[in-house]
């Protein structure tokens, strides 16, 4: 059995040539992810769309539409509060969109101790106004009224404010109006952070940048680690993505802040007088003139 010398020069981090069936799997994965997350998201705009639906507006118009979909967050909730009138005590039933007790249309409903359901103000007869942090719910076409404000429908108003941090606060009772001959109401407030303004972005372009930067050197190192140690098989230091690449931008740059800092070339020559070298000359022999003596 012969080893090509070509076979030995390569190595396995430069190429790793795909097969059919690793390429088909890759892009089963990938179509199948790609369409998880489309049907997700469509399902939740799906979603969201028929929950603000159920509301009909008197008058309609899309700054009311915009302001209804702003309490999506709360729209399949049902709140309920505790309250005394005199000697009778009564819970409060409230849901933005749907049916809050057991009556059909009643978005707001008062329910008695034995049962008893009156339709305060129905989701498909109401009016949407709203401000910044702000949004007021007028329910009409209530029950009407036996012996108060001239036997004209009940009619309630929810006041939503802004509350961070809270999804959805404690519904609570204001105020009932019904001494008046007309134009009586049912008074609700209820905190949410659905009605609150959005909060600008203080990042600069730089800082964004940054992030940026910082998010794909992420995804590159970690998609590299786990390509090269589950597709190729790398161990070690040999894990980390394009590893030859990295460790010759480092010797380069270790190559150009040595030329750079380093001044080798302005170094003084050694100093020379007429030809004559500076290094020290070794002791001459010492003259001997004993054969001038007289014998």
């Amino acid at each position: 059995m012969s080893i090509d010398s070509t076979d030995m020069d390569k190595s396995p981090l430069e190429f790793h040539v795909y097969s059919k069936e690793e390429m088909a799997a890759f892009q089963a994965i990938h179509l199948t992810l790609t369409s998880a997350i489309l049907l997700v998201l469509l399902a939740e705009k799906a979603q969201g769309s028929e929950n603000t639906k159920s509301c009909k507006l008197i008058e309609e118009t899309e700054k009311a539409r915009k302001v209804v979909s702003r309490l999506e967050p709360i729209t399949n909730r049902t709140f309920s509060v505790k309250a005394q009138s005199g000697q009778d005590s009564y819970t409060y039933l409230f849901q933005v969109c749907g049916n809050a007790g057991q009556t059909a249309d009643g978005a707001v409903v008062q329910k008695s101790d034995d049962g008893n359901e009156i339709v305060i103000g129905k989701y498909t007869a109401m009016e949407a106004f709203g401000g910044s942090d702000w949004v007021m719910l007028i329910y009409t076409d209530g029950s009407a009224y036996g012996e108060h404000c001239n036997k004209e429908k009940r009619r309630a108003i929810v006041m939503i404010s802004c509350e961070r941090g809270i999804t959805a606060g404690d519904l609570s009772v204001v105020e009932e109006e019904r001494e008046k001959l007309n134009n009586c109401f049912y008074l609700f407030e209820l905190d949410s952070s659905a009605v609150c303004p959005l909060i600008p972005s203080h990042l600069s372009a730089g800082s964004i940048l940054l992030i940026v930067g910082f998010s794909l050197l992420a995804v590159y190192l970690i998609g590299g680690f786990l390509y090269q140690r589950l597709v190729v098989g790398a161990k070690g230091m040999e894990q980390f993505p394009h590893l030859t690449f990295w460790q010759e931008i480092g010797s380069l740059t270790a190559d150009g802040c040595d030329f750079v800092c380093r001044c080798r070339g302005s170094q003084e020559e050694p100093p020379t007088y007429r030809g004559v070298a500076t290094e020290p000359l070794g002791e001459e022999p010492e003259e001997r003139d004993d054969h001038l003596l007289p014998m």
